[in-house]
């Protein structure tokens, strides 16, 4: 039986809100795209604009940072609405995600951990919307509200920066209120009964106040069927408000007041069984001995068939929000930027985690809460002639804990999936009903200074060298209780209980300082090219394990092992932005990045069916070359292409699980030299768009044609490389084809993954180890129609500080 999504009502919201902005707007003025004259110069990946990767406003062009931007505008046509569509843009991007809490966000392969994540680590790659840093991976599956452009940022970012990133960074910068009366509004619809409104309307309250209001909906219904409850799963159910206010007391003084707040409501993410690897264990401990045991049967082991029978309710609920004060001031030789902000992040979910229809685990669940508060201060000008600057500091406090517990709890299936045949094994209730309740209070508190300067050496060559000082301290108490299952005195059957789930309890702290850097050599070869080259150093910052640790012979908590060691980044760049013909860039990319203490998750083999828990491997090594390029072909066609080369690999990492083949076998393998997960060695995107002026029902206009094509190579999908849990590589294609009125209307149809293809989003083993493994397939095709309108009256603009825009002018 189908379910209704409460963002029907949502649209219904939006449409009146637009049907509110046009009786507000008066005489209204076409974008300059589609003025008369014009072509409408259609959007690429890497055209030539205005970023803020070093805090300071510059052509993309002219930064020694390798730096991918993608225009709002360009993110609505492809309907990249979310950071697991931008991948589909920008190569060097991976976003794995088996739920919203569950998220990865990786650059060039590194970033976090694969696999399911673990609280007491911070991610790699830094998520920034208009400055603020957002600590939880769950905010990469929000959709995207009102942006003016996201830029991606490959490589070490400590000295820029507020939080330290070793791998990169996405800063996200959102439309602002506008002194000129403006609202726009936009209606997809599809199959599978997709329907995403977006709206956002901006004007002035007074002559020094201005304000913009944005809103978004987004629903589909599942791509999955539960055969079992006759209904679908893995649907969408987003929605999202941002509301800004800028007040402008003087010309030299920005003040910026924001607040958002996004809901998500899927019923999801479900996996389905996707194969069954043998294993080293003996046969009635493998999938088919066990399955038979049941007479159980999936109900297909095609997993394109997505097909289900899961017998727990599957819910992605999160709330995520916050509020931030931003002063750009005008001061001296530069511009004092102040960001303050406050965050939350609600996680209430519900999960089938065997995977099956079988009573294995019926609970699998880790409700959360966090509160997060920044500051961040930095002061960016220009001291002389020939030398800028940039000094910042940066405060950061989080609170993490459980809401009110993290439960797991297995079912009368249990114990034949995950204790060996034994009379003891086969008691009845041994662990029927047997659970536990974690509870985790969790504090991180991280300090820095950063600053960098920008020295002209010569009319040519540029020297940046830049430094950042990081103190972090990090604190948890952990408790871990049993409940239920069979109640017996009998030692024996204890121990085979405490063998799957045991009592725990370890209280850690840890603090650390870091030192780290940066030294850029830029040297303007001509005016069509600009060279450079960096050495980084950079950190993530000591972890704690918040999922359990080992125990000893004694049953008694490693604790050494609740401490996870900082890694340590040495990183080599070279890049040359160049610009061979007019309205052409093509730029290339070398880098190669070494990590000492790679933080990654492991399996612990002593109560190891069903937890994981964060270590260190000794040596990664990820290498690579990346190539950007795009063209204005002609006034009416635009095209691009990014390439990317990546070899990513454990040096040395003498202690790792075993893969799922060789469960049963040694606990402990040697995987020096095998390749790291989530990692493509080849990934492409390519694109264009074919705009021509005409006329539709008597309005003139531009007829558009576009498409976006990308292309993954195959990479392994666990942690240790499995020869069964191999992604295989796919290729997507998402055309899309309308007109653009003078008037400010649009009308276009669409599609996605045009071709049908069936592809993996990841693969992993199904917990338990008896060789069974699942996997998250990607989207099917998806088609629709979108129309929007846009209005605009006046043409005053948005005051900035005269130096906001960059320290050089």
């Amino acid at each position: 039986m189908k379910k209704p999504l409460p963002t029907r009502g949502v649209v219904v919201s939006l449409i009146l809100l637009f049907s509110l902005s046009v009786f507000a707007q008066e005489a209204t003025e076409p974008p300059a795209d589609l003025q008369e004259g014009s072509a409408g110069s259609p959007p690429t990946v890497y055209e030539s604009v205005t970023v803020t990767a070093r805090r300071v406003e510059e052509e993309a062009q002219e930064v020694p940072i390798p730096v991918s931007v993608v225009s709002g505008a360009l993110i609505d046509r492809a309907q990249a609405f979310n950071v697991n569509r931008l991948k589909e843009l920008i190569p060097t991007v991976q976003f794995y995600s088996s739920n919203p809490r569950n998220s990865a966000i990786n650059i060039r392969g590194l970033g976090s951990p694969f696999g399911l994540t673990n609280d007491g680590i911070e991610p790699g790659v830094g998520f920034y919307v208009d400055g603020v840093f957002y600590a939880r991976p769950a905010a990469a599956t929000l959709d995207f509200l009102d942006l003016e452009r996201v830029e991606v940022l490959r490589g070490p970012q400590g000295t820029l920066f507020g939080k330290n990133t070793t791998a990169g960074a996405i800063n996200i910068t959102t439309r602002r209120p506008s002194f000129t009366p403006e609202a726009n509004f936009e209606l997809n619809y599809g199959n599978y009964g997709f329907v995403q409104a977006k709206t956002s309307v901006s004007g002035p309250l007074s002559r020094k106040i201005a304000a913009r209001l944005s809103f978004s909906g987004s629903q589909r219904d599942g791509m999955l069927y539960n055969v079992r409850t006759e209904d679908d799963v893995n649907d969408l159910n987003n929605l999202g408000v941002r509301g800004q206010v800028l007040y402008t007391p003087a010309p030299s003084l920005l003040v910026m007041f924001a607040t958002d707040y996004t809901r998500q409501r899927p019923e999801g993410y479900a996996q389905v069984v996707a194969g069954v690897a043998p294993t080293l264990r003996p046969a009635n401990r493998q999938y088919p001995g066990i399955a038979a045991g049941f007479d159980y049967r999936p109900p297909s082991f095609n997993a394109f068939d997505r097909l289900i029978d899961t017998d727990i309710p599957w819910r992605s609920n999160q709330d995520m929000g916050g509020a931030s004060v931003t002063v750009d001031w005008d001061r001296g030789p530069g511009v004092l930027t102040s960001i303050t902000a406050w965050r939350f992040w609600d996680w209430d979910p519900s999960n089938d985690r065997d995977f099956i229809g079988l009573p294995v685990t019926t609970i699998s669940a880790a409700p959360s809460k966090q509160r997060q508060w920044t500051q961040e201060v930095r002061y960016a000008g220009r001291i002389t002639s020939g030398m800028n600057f940039l000094i910042g500091a940066f405060l950061f406090h989080q609170k993490l804990n459980t809401d009110p517990f993290h439960k797991q709890e297995q079912g009368a299936a249990a114990a034949r999936f995950l204790l060996a045949p034994s009379a003891l094994a086969a008691t009845p209730g041994l662990l029927d009903g047997y659970g536990q309740n974690v509870n985790f209070d969790f504090s991180n508190t991280s300090s820095a200074i950063f600053g960098q300067i920008d020295y002209g050496l010569t009319n040519r060559l540029r020297l940046i060298p830049g430094l950042r000082v990081n103190y972090d301290q990090k604190d948890v108490v952990y408790d871990q209780q049993l409940y239920g299952g069979l109640k017996t005195t009998d030692p024996a059957l204890i121990a085979l209980q405490r063998s799957i789930l045991a009592p725990l309890s370890y209280k850690a702290d840890a603090g650390d300082v870091n030192v780290s850097g940066q030294l850029t050599l830029a040297y303007k070869a001509g005016e069509s090219a600009n060279a450079y080259a960096s050495y980084s150093t950079g950190f993530k910052s000591i972890g704690l394990n918040l999922g359990g640790v080992p125990t000893d012979a004694a049953g008694q908590p490693i604790t050494s092992a609740a401490t996870v060691r900082p890694e340590r980044v040495r990183h080599l760049e070279l890049g040359l932005k160049t610009q061979p013909l007019r309205n052409v860039t093509a730029n290339i990319t070398l880098f190669n990045t070494g990590i000492k203490d790679f933080q990654t998750q492991v399996v612990n083999a002593q109560v190891g069916v069903l937890r994981g828990y964060l270590a260190n491997a000794e040596k990664v090594r990820v290498r690579g070359i990346e190539l950007d390029a795009n063209a204005m072909v002609t006034p009416e066609l635009s095209a691009y292409i990014s390439a990317a080369y990546s070899d990513g690999r454990y040096l040395t990492f003498r202690d790792a699980p075993p893969p799922l083949e060789e469960t049963g076998g040694p606990q402990v393998k040697d995987i020096s030299g095998s390749v790291l997960p989530g990692i493509s060695k080849w990934a492409f995107s390519a694109g264009g768009e074919y705009a021509k002026r005409g006329s539709l029902l008597s309005t003139t206009g531009t007829y558009f044609a576009r498409v976006d094509t990308s292309y993954r190579s195959s990479f392994s999908s666990n942690p240790s490389a499995s020869r069964y849990l191999i992604a295989d590589g796919y290729g997507l294609v998402n055309p899309r084809a309308g007109f653009r009125s003078v008037d400010g209307w649009t009308i276009s149809v669409w599609a996605r993954n045009l071709l049908n293809t069936d592809y993996f989003e990841l693969l992993a083993a199904a917990p338990g180890n008896s060789g069974l493994y699942t996997g998250l397939p990607g989207d099917r095709r998806t088609f629709g129609v979108s129309f929007g309108w846009t209005f605009y009256r006046g043409s005053r603009p948005v005051p900035t500080p005269a130096r906001a825009q960059s320290p050089k002018d």
